[in-house]
């Protein structure tokens, strides 16, 4: 069977929260896990789902220092920087 341990717990942005705070939104932290007696990591990204009053489903990644686009817009399909993000997310408040 196959063993993970849980090296790191990825925590939501304080930013995207400030923004979305007005909203029903749900998030849940991310976390890096290793593949137990083998060297694969698996990183499951940090999720801000709004569900009110539109619905949009936000994943953070853990970026390294080629990949400067951290966030993926699921309903996009699209990755985006922190810059990026809080705009749509502004825009689409207004």
């Amino acid at each position: 069977m196959l063993e993970f341990k849980t090296i790191e717990i990825l925590k939501p942005n304080k930013e995207i929260i400030e923004i979305i705070k007005n909203y029903n939104y749900k998030t849940k932290n991310g976390k890096i896990k290793h593949l137990e007696k083998t060297n694969l990591q698996f990183i499951e990204p940090t999720e801000y789902r709004i569900i009110k009053p539109f619905t949009l489903t936000i994943h953070e990644y853990k970026v390294n220092e080629i990949n400067n686009k951290p966030f993926y817009i699921k309903e996009y399909k699209q990755k985006y920087n922190l810059k990026e993000i809080k705009e749509i997310l502004i825009k689409i408040k207004n």
